[in-house]
C-alpha cells in the first residue's frame, strides 16, 4: 500500500533522489502499531485491523526540510507469527518499538526487543525509538511515563507517548526515528555498503511478504 500524506514532498523531489528509510514496527499484538502507521501515512484511524496480518506501507514526507521516503514494515505481534522476525531485524535500518500504556505485559515485551535485535545484528548501535501508545486511555494506564523514560534511557533512544486514536505525537515518533538514522550516517562509504546489503535483504523480505498475502487470499 502506498500513500502520500499531506506533508509529502513533490514528485520532483522524490525523483530527485529522496533517501529511502527502511522502518520496522515492533511490539506485541494489539498495541496499535498498524493504527499508528495508518495515521502517519493517511491521517486515518482504522475501524478494524487483523493483528495477525503483516503489511508494508510507503510514504514521502519532509523532515527538517529534507525529503524522506519511508518504507514501513508493520509486523504481526502474536508469538505464532514471528517466523520472519529475524529477517525484519536484518533488513531494517531503524525500529519503532511499541507498547501500550494500558498493558504492562506489552511493556515487558518491548523491554526485550533491543536484545533480540542485538542477537541478529551483533551491535547495539541501531537507530531506535520507543513509543508508549494509547495515552487517550489514561484512566486505564498500567505503565507510568517514568517507566517508559527509564527504558528509553537504557536503550539510549528517543521516547514518545502517543495516541493513534487522537493522532497525538505520531509524526514525532517517525520523524524522530529518521533523525536517529541520519545521525548514524557519519561515515558515508561504510553506510553505502551497509545500505546495499540491507536493500537486497529488504527486497527479499518484501517478496516473501507479498507471497504470504497472496496465499491468504
Amino acid at each position: 500500500m502506498e500513500v502520500e500524506n499531506e506533508a509529502s514532498c513533490s514528485p520532483s523531489s522524490a525523483s530527485g533522489g529522496s533517501r529511502e528509510y527502511k522502518v520496522v514496527m515492533l511490539g506485541a499484538g494489539g498495541v496499535g502499531k498498524s493504527a499508528m502507521t495508518m495515521q502517519f501515512i493517511s491521517h486515518q484511524f482504522p475501524d478494524y485491523h487483523d493483528p495477525t496480518i503483516e503489511d508494508a506501507y510507503k510514504t514521502q514526507v519532509r523532515i527538517d526540510n529534507e525529503p524522506a521516503y519511508l518504507d514501513i514494515l508493520d509486523t504481526a505481534g502474536q508469538a505464532e507469527f514471528t517466523a520472519m522476525r529475524e529477517q525484519y531485524m536484518r533488513g531494517g535500518e531503524g525500529f519503532i518499538i511499541c507498547y501500550s500504556i494500558t498493558d504492562r505485559q506489552s511493556f515487558q515485551e518491548a523491554a526485550k526487543f533491543k536484545e533480540l535485535i542485538f542477537q541478529v545484528r551483533h551491535t547495539y548501535e541501531i537507530p531506535l525509538v520507543l513509543v508508549g501508545n494509547k495515552i487517550d486511555l489514561e484512566q486505564f494506564r498500567q505503565v507510568s511515563t517514568e517507566e517508559g523514560l527509564s527504558l528509553a534511557q537504557e536503550y539510549n533512544c528517543a521516547f514518545f507517548e502517543t495516541s493513534a486514536a487522537l493522532r497525538f505525537c505520531i509524526d514525532d515518533a517517525y520523524h524522530g526515528l529518521v533523525r536517529e538514522i541520519r545521525k548514524k550516517e557519519s561515515t558515508p562509504s561504510l553506510m553505502e555498503k551497509k545500505l546495499k546489503r540491507k536493500d537486497s535483504l529488504w527486497k527479499k523480505l518484501k517478496g516473501s511478504l507479498k507471497k504470504k498475502r497472496e496465499n491468504m487470499t
